[in-house]
């Protein structure tokens, strides 16, 4: 398979990946990797079936960890253990290669999110259902996406993050969806379920949740502690589940801090 998407922000002597979640690309955290890149250099990966990464056959979180644990390798990751943070869907991806291949990663932050399976997908469902609903052979610019998407997604910020996701062909002139949609639209179960996984991980990690989402209840803690015992939960007050798109200097200076204080 081919390496995946990253791009590199910052100079800093500290190394940081952050891996995205659903219908994201690892250009999202770029306010955030830009606002540490004085003390870390940040890649931003594109995670597999979104962006510009390859896509994959079926939806699994640990093809997932693995691919990104062999890009991580090839980044020098093995002799030199670097920092990895995820969001949502790139949450469970973090966590999931922490303990499949723990002396890749020094330190991880997992924003949003929670070692357990979910009930609830309708939210997801019904994003997913809406973009591969639009019909791209009618459009021939970005506003008349949005008018179409706007029937169906009635919020403009949803809807411009979903957007991101539309890319001109070149060759063709015509439009295409980067992720692969058609995958995800089929894989909710697997994207909201955690799989069983045995072992634990006893590095530094910060559980960053946002004060209005609902993505992290109280009983999830004994659970992420039963994985990684030395974990330490932080609310990041004005912020929703996109916690880095809602309070981008928050987020920093949480890392920042992390890092800095369990060097």
């Amino acid at each position: 398979m081919s390496r995946l998407h990253g791009i590199e922000v910052g100079h800093g002597p500290i190394r940081l990946f952050f891996l995205h979640g659903i219908f994201g690309q690892g250009k999202n955290f770029g306010n955030v990797a830009k606002l540490l890149s004085e003390q870390i250099t940040s890649v931003l990966l594109d995670l597999p079936n979104h962006g510009r990464s390859p896509w994959t056959d079926r939806f699994d979180y640990d093809l997932f960890a693995d691919l990104v644990a062999d890009e991580l390798e090839a980044r020098g990751a093995s002799s030199a253990p670097v920092v990895l943070v995820g969001h949502s869907m790139g949450g469970k991806i973090a966590m999931r290669l922490a303990l499949r291949h723990p002396g890749l990663i020094s330190h991880l932050v997992v924003e949003d999110m929670s070692p357990v399976a979910r009930t609830g997908s309708d939210d997801f469902q019904h994003l997913v259902d809406s973009l591969c609903s639009l019909d791209l052979a009618s459009i021939t610019n970005r506003k008349q996406a949005d008018e179409q998407l706007a029937g169906l997604v009635a919020d403009p910020g949803v809807r411009g993050f979903l957007l991101q996701n539309l890319h001109r062909d070149t060759a063709s002139g015509g439009w295409r969806w980067l992720p692969n949609l058609e995958l995800l639209r089929h894989s909710i179960t697997q994207l909201t379920g955690w799989p069983p996984i045995t072992g634990s991980w006893d590095r530094p990690v910060l559980w960053l949740r946002g004060a209005n989402s609902d993505h992290v209840q109280p009983a999830d803690e004994p659970v992420m502690r039963s994985y990684f015992p030395r974990e330490r939960l932080e609310t990041i007050p004005g912020a929703g589940h996109w916690i880095h798109a809602d309070q981008p200097r928050a987020v920093a200076h949480a890392i920042a801090e992390f890092v800095g204080r369990e060097a």
